[in-house]
C-alpha cells in the first residue's frame, strides 16, 4: 500500500476469492494502519468488521454499521448494502 493508509476500507468479497486471500487483504490493510475494515458477504448478506486490535465482529441485515472513532456519528444499515 502506498503513502497514508486509509481510515476505512471496504472489500466486497468475489465468489472467486479464497478464504485466504480475503484474510491477507484485511492482514495488509491492518498492519499498514487502517484503523476499520470492512469485509461484505454479498452470498450471505453479512459484513465482518476488523479492527487494528485483531477482534471481529459480525454485522447483518437487521443490525447498523457504525464509523466508530474514527467516522464520529456515521452510521448505514447493513441490509442498505444490499439492495
Amino acid at each position: 500500500m502506498r503513502g497514508r493508509a486509509p481510515d476505512l476500507a471496504v472489500e466486497v468479497v468475489s465468489p472467486s476469492e479464497s478464504a485466504k486471500e480475503v484474510r491477507e487483504k484485511v492482514r495488509d490493510y491492518l498492519q499498514a494502519g487502517t484503523a476499520l475494515m470492512w469485509v461484505i458477504y454479498r452470498r450471505t448478506r453479512e459484513v465482518l468488521v476488523h479492527t487494528p486490535d485483531g477482534l471481529a465482529r459480525t454485522y447483518r441485515e437487521v443490525d447498523s454499521l457504525e464509523g466508530f472513532r474514527r467516522l464520529p456519528g456515521f452510521t448505514c444499515a447493513v441490509s442498505s448494502l444490499f439492495t
